[in-house]
């Protein structure tokens, strides 16, 4: 395999320069949540094939029974519909109709070597986005146009990143071996579409994985290359079914669910945090009633538990459901739930992780590099993925590029400094064009 120059990649990223910042920005416009990616996956599939990519979407690249926490139907409708009206590309829309909105795409080299996969996320998160003129998008006309749903992530730049690969690829062709894999999932937020791709498949042929995030909290000019700190967790959407019953004239006669939801709240509160490593439980939403005068017949909360293990994350989760239970017994209604997100955790590779660290230091616009970084932060179902790399013999990482940030994630004046994204795709080639080593070889052989 010949060897491409710095001197010749830099040039050709810079050239990408003005598409990176135009598709972004286009992203950030157009910005849908998860399982409603509709003219975002459009748009990113209808770029791959005219590249040359072999492109799989919808049913082919996504498990029907493995989603979780997809909107109802009308919802989907109507966003489809909206994405129509905002120029997606219409002939894919079909198949990604129903909230089957994964896109994966494939590049044959021609030359044996490994599978190399990249994830990147397509979803926006569920928030208003603030219009303030001290918000660059609101400033110059990039804010969300979709009510409700604001890139508050940078997952609009993970998916620049993505195609922004996709086009280099091509142009490095000659210089690649074995094959590689873009993967655009769904519903990253919480944590909800990774296991769907993984039970589809997506992720059994992959030998060595890269999972990316910007920002952060990653200082500019930094890059992690085995982010290590994010913890399973667990997202239930839970229902308490009473009686209803006039609260004047005959309240022994309802059963109230407002109370057993209370109460579970406050159980679910009390619940002892983890000796064995960081744990986590919240009550994020709690709905009742339906008037002052009436006994409340339904009730449903929204909670999660997190672990910095998938074991603790299933202790928390199991005192939680007797908290759920022991609630509804003491009211006398019923109680339902189901499971509305999940992610297990994933240690990096070691070996990927060491590959990585070795081969990056001093590439333009990288300043500091970070073997491993250990801290807790939040949760991130790529670790579904990478537990099922790793599972097949494969090596697996989560990589972090950092940037300045306007403001925290999933804060609505959330916004990134768009070098990052030329970081990150030059890091990412650079890795591909070294990826076929007797070093990765020897760790990433199937069993």
């Amino acid at each position: 395999m010949s060897t491409v120059t710095e001197f010749e990649l830099a040039p050709a990223i810079e050239a990408l320069r003005p598409q990176l910042k135009a598709w972004r920005r286009d992203f950030h416009h157009h910005a849908e949540s998860g399982w409603v990616e509709f003219r975002t996956a459009s748009i990113v599939a209808e770029e791959l094939e005219r590249l040359g990519y072999d492109v799989s979407v919808g049913r082919e690249v996504i498990d029907a029974d493995s989603r979780m926490g997809v909107p109802e139907p009308e919802v989907l409708a109507q966003a489809l519909e909206r994405a129509r009206d905002q120029g997606a590309v219409a002939r894919w829309l079909p198949t990604l109709a129903g909230g089957y909105t994964g896109v994966v795409a494939n590049l044959e080299t021609g030359r044996p070597g490994p599978v190399l996969a990249y994830r990147v996320d397509l979803d926006a998160l569920d928030l208003e986005e603030s219009r303030a003129d001290d918000h660059r998008p609101a400033r110059e006309g990039f804010a969300s146009r979709n009510a409700g749903m604001m890139h508050a992530c940078g997952h609009d730049g993970h998916t620049t990143i993505g195609l922004g690969l996709a086009r280099l690829f091509i142009e490095l062709k000659a210089q690649l071996s074995g094959r590689i894999k873009l993967i655009f999932q769904p519903a990253e937020e919480g944590v909800r579409g990774a296991r769907s791709m993984v039970e589809a498949g997506v992720l059994d042929d992959v030998d060595i994985f890269i999972a990316i995030h910007i920002g952060t909290g990653v200082p500019k000019g930094t890059v992690v290359c085995g982010h290590n700190g994010y913890l399973a967790t667990t997202k239930l959407d839970v229902t308490f079914t009473g009686v209803p019953a006039h609260a004047g004239a005959n309240p022994e006669a309802g059963n109230n669910a407002l109370l057993a939801a209370a109460q579970a709240a406050l159980g679910l509160h009390a619940i002892p945090r983890h000796s064995a490593g960081a744990s986590r439980i919240n009550v994020g939403v709690l709905s009742a009633g339906s008037g002052r005068n009436v006994v409340p017949g339904t009730a449903t909360l929204k909670l999660e538990t997190r672990g910095e293990t998938s074991e603790i994350d299933e202790e928390m989760q199991r005192r939680a459901l007797a908290v759920l239970r022991g609630a509804a017994a003491m009211q006398d209604v019923e109680m339902a739930y189901r499971l509305a997100g999940e992610a297990r955790n994933c240690e990096p590779s070691p070996a990927l992780v060491d590959f990585i660290h070795s081969h990056i230091a001093g590439l333009p616009g990288i300043d500091s590099v970070i073997a491993t970084e250990n801290r807790p932060y939040g949760s991130e179902d790529a670790t579904t993925m990478m537990q099922r790399v790793r599972e097949r013999g494969g090596l697996a990482t989560y990589m972090v590029f950092g940037t300045e940030l306007a403001a925290g994630h999933h804060h609505q004046c959330f916004d990134f400094d768009e070098d990052v994204l030329a970081v990150a795709i030059h890091t990412l080639a650079h890795l591909a064009l070294q990826a076929d080593t007797p070093a990765l070889r020897r760790h990433s052989e199937k069993s």
